[in-house]
């Protein structure tokens, strides 16, 4: 086949046809160096496959020569298109000859998986393959011709089984990160034709790994990474790997540091399985002997210092390279492969990391191999941010750094003012978060966190930071919910505040007042300048006292609270609440599902240890507030809200509306597996003697919908408890012409999500700082909404109860609430004695206007007696 190439085959003059990747490997397998061996489809496959496809769809028609006519300022725009070619691409038949060959391949290949990367060259403005092929400069590995600002994987890898099918879907995938929204964008940005991108893919044989790292050098000094299995954990950011400094003249190592290794990733292939969005890899945690090791032998640590030597005589005094160590069948020991070569970075690690300490030489250290159970999921590597992410990075993060932003005090303000999302007045140091997909556990107690959004799935490295600060998100958003359930001060949509502020400033944080006040100490502003200003100081850590509250005007409305860490429970000691309205299911399961999505814990045949762990996180809170009752809110799971949860089957690529995407019940639909291992714990808290446990649907858009799951909660048995209750989140706005239908079909409850319910009726992204004065407060079609649920709900028979901020922002709310005979009011903790009070005086003001009324009545009537 004309566009297939042999690693060890490639010539110079082939560069433009086999990308940089592949061209830098072959070389070095060409010279004797231990590089697995592969296979290059070229960069003409490519084009030749668009030009086919482009004849029957018109999007691609133009393709290379257009940029698709797509404002990369508009991102709803930008992922659409990008999108829809992407589909376009994966869903279109590939040509015979290279289906062909790829069968081939996949008979003749002896590992279990292959892995598909990109590779890619660029040719000159207004030329393209046809025109440099054969003419371009001889490329070298001391000088490679990819384009200099070129993000480092700024295209995706992808692993797939050996088997023809997968491997055909995995090559278009490949293909398809041309035209990822991210891509566009970048080339856009660069002035980078489509035409001048030659997107070869290398495909290679791939084993399980045993170990896997990282080698620099830079002169005469060397760094060496380490850690268990693939290299995704080490990509991801989850450990610290093992180092070593050496000395490339002599071969000795100078020093070395045990890393922090708790977990790892291996292959998990399922047979006959071509969903590539899953089933890949997988992690798996170490045991604590192999937390404790270090991860290479002196056999294998020798060995790279000897690659490392060899490299700088042959090719250049400065390089990096990836390398893997697995058990291949053709050999009976394990073999250490160059997966990934670069010369002249240009970079030097922080030898800061490394202290000097006594050598651990690892001849001491027990060899153990990292074995695998279950499978995982699509492996993309992609570093567009400062740090690498094996979750797609979106748009907006292209092209950031969050390492290089320098900030000038002379010109940056003092005062910085946002949305105010939780109150409470906090002094402390600043911790910069700049991009997503950070590692908020390495942030210090006590500090104070500037980021620009805040995912739910940040919770558990929150718990223990003074402040939050955004610079995304309304009120409604995740920072403000999660800070108020901490009791910690939030700002949000403080616009350019991780440009602004640094690691190590000291701010005032008021969150009640929306502002953020720069006390200088690292930019050399003096403290004294804000003395006087009103703001009070307060140290970073709170200590939570019980409440004193007095009710001593009982009311008739139920007061529920909102929660979902266990911390929070010694927050409602002494308060007037009548149970919890909304435990939000899977911000409190954070804490259990060590970093796997639940549907991945039930591949893995581990789903009877979730029952029983989330079991025993749901009895903690139904024991506390017995007999009130504690409604469970079932997870509600959104695709750009977890990415730190490994193995969701479901998420395929980045949705253009998670809001509106595969959420709430629909979701149950695809992964009933996952809802099952709620209810069974549920019914587990049962069995505990437990019988104050309720249960809310989330985001309930059909009727359809509800029966499906009513009927998955009646085979469990749950409806055989008496005291169970079946309710829907009434926050989809379909629910207001559905009620009595829901209703027929079994629903015991309604609980209104007025978050939700208010930006689906308006239209509005509560996400969106722009947009906030508009979901701010209550609207006067959302409160007829409200109106109309409590009154069909009164109709029905059935209580009604609302959560969600309107109450708390929108003050008059719970006088209407209360005349219109809401059941119950579910608030954050810190608004619990607020919103007593207001129940209190809105059910005072109504009794006395009731006595009043019937007071006039009576007069009339004895007038008329009188007559």
């Amino acid at each position: 086949m004309d566009n297939l190439y042999s690693l060890d085959l490639i010539q110079p003059s082939d560069y433009p046809l086999v990308g940089n990747e592949a061209f830098n490997l072959s070389q070095l397998w060409q010279r004797d160096y231990p590089v697995v061996p592969g296979f290059v489809v070229s960069a003409k496959a490519l084009w030749e496959f668009i030009a086919i496809l482009g004849e029957s769809e018109p999007l691609l028609a133009d393709l290379p020569s257009s940029y698709l006519y797509v404002d990369v300022d508009n991102p709803r725009q930008l992922q659409q298109v990008a999108q829809q070619i992407r589909h376009k691409i994966q869903g279109a038949t590939l040509g015979s000859v290279l289906a062909s060959t790829l069968s081939e391949i996949a008979e003749t290949t002896l590992a279990p998986a292959t892995i598909f990367h990109p590779s890619l060259s660029m040719t000159s403005p207004g030329s393209g393959i046809e025109q440099d092929t054969g003419e371009t400069e001889v490329a070298r590995l001391d000088q490679p011709q990819i384009f200099s600002t070129l993000p480092e994987k700024i295209l995706g890898s992808y692993i797939c089984p050996r088997q023809p099918l997968a491997m055909e879907l995995s090559l278009k995938q490949v293909w398809a990160e041309l035209f990822r929204a991210r891509s566009l964008f970048y080339w856009q940005r660069h002035s980078i034709g489509l035409q001048q991108l030659n997107l070869a893919v290398l495909i290679q044989p791939m084993w399980d790994a045993i170990a896997s790292g990282k080698l620099q050098i830079n002169q005469a000094e060397g760094y060496i990474q380490a850690t268990w299995g693939l290299g995704t954990a080490l990509a991801k950011g989850e450990v610290v790997p093992d180092y070593y400094q050496i000395e490339i003249e002599t071969g000795i190592v100078l020093a070395s540091r045990l890393g922090r290794k708790t977990r790892a990733y291996g292959l998990c292939l399922e047979p006959d399985s071509l969903s590539l969005t899953q089933n890949t890899v997988q992690a798996y945690l170490l045991s604590e002997e192999q937390q404790k090791q270090y991860t290479l032998k002196d056999k294998y640590l020798q060995e790279l210092i000897t690659i490392s030597q060899r490299l700088v005589a042959d090719i250049s005094p400065t390089f990096s390279l990836e390398w893997t160590l697995w058990q291949t069948s053709e050999n009976s020991e394990p073999q250490l492969q160059i997966t990934k070569f670069s010369a002249q970075t240009g970079q030097k690690w922080d030898a800061s990391q490394l202290r000097v300490e006594p050598l651990h030489h690892a001849s001491n250290v027990a060899y153990s191999v990292g074995s695998t159970t279950s499978y995982g999921k699509l492996f993309t590597s992609v570093q567009v941010s400062s740090r690498p992410n094996v979750l797609e990075a979106s748009s907006d993060s292209i092209g950031s750094n969050s390492s290089e932003h320098t900030v000038n005090p002379s010109i940056t303000p003092m005062l910085v003012r946002g949305l105010p999302a939780a109150p409470g007045r906090v002094k402390a140091t600043a911790h910069v978060i700049s991009g997503e997909g950070k590692n908020v556990s390495a942030i210090l107690s006590g500090r104070i966190l500037v980021a620009q959004s805040v995912s739910p799935d940040w919770l558990p490295g929150l718990k223990h930071v003074a402040a939050i600060i955004t610079e995304q998100g309304g009120i409604t958003s995740h920072a403000g919910i999660i800070a108020r359930e901490l009791g910690i001060p939030c700002v949000v949509g403080a616009a350019g505040i991780t440009q602004i502020v640094e690691t190590g400033e000291s701010l005032l944080v008021d969150g009640g007042q929306g502002e953020v006040y720069r006390l200088g100490t690292k930019q050399g502003f003096p403290v004294e300048k804000l003395h006087g200003s009103g703001l009070r100081e307060r140290e970073a850590k709170v200590n939570f006292q019980p409440s004193n509250f007095q009710n001593t005007f009982p009311i008739a409305t139920q007061l529920l609270v909102n929660l979902s860490q266990r911390d929070s429970l010694e927050k409602i000691v002494g308060l007037p609440v009548d149970g919890v309205g909304l435990l939000r299911s899977e911000l409190m399961m954070l804490e259990i599902l060590n970093n796997l999505h639940p549907s991945q814990w039930h591949r893995q045949g581990n789903e009877h240890e979730l029952v029983e762990r989330l079991a025993q996180l749901i009895v903690q809170f139904t024991v506390t507030l017995a007999p009130r009752p504690v409604f469970y809110r079932s997870t509600d799971w959104r695709s750009h809200e977890f990415p730190s949860l490994s193995g969701d089957h479901l998420v395929t690529e980045a949705e253009v509306n998670p809001m509106l995407g595969l959420r709430g019940t629909r979701r149950y639909l695809s992964d009933p597996a996952s809802f099952d291992v709620e209810l069974a714990a549920l019914q587990e808290v049962y069995a505990y003697g437990c019988r104050n446990l309720r249960l809310i649907l989330p985001f309930v858009r059909t009727v359809e919908e509800f029966t499906f799951c009513r009927r998955r909660v009646e085979q469990v048995g749950l409806t055989d408890n008496p005291d169970f209750q079946l309710w829907i989140m009434a926050e989809v706005p379909s629910v207001l012409f559905l009620l009595p239908d829901y209703v027929r079909a079994g629903v015991q409850g309604i609980s209104i999500g007025t978050n939700d319910l208010t930006q689906l009726l308006l239209g509005a992204d509560r996400e969106q700082r722009q947009l906030e004065t508009l979901v701010a407060g209550c609207h006067p079609v959302v409160k007829q909404a409200i109106q109309q649920l409590i009154e069909m709900a009164k109709e029905a028979g059935i209580p009604c109860s609302i959560c969600g901020q309107a109450t708390v922002q929108d003050p008059e709310l719970i006088d209407l609430l209360v005349q219109w005979g809401i059941t119950s009011i579910s608030v954050d903790v810190k608004d619990v004695e607020g919103t007593y009070q207001a129940i209190t005086r809105a059910e005072q003001r109504l009794l006395l206007e009731a006595a009043r009324n019937k007071s006039k009545g009576l007069g009339v009537k004895g007038q008329g007696e009188n007559i």
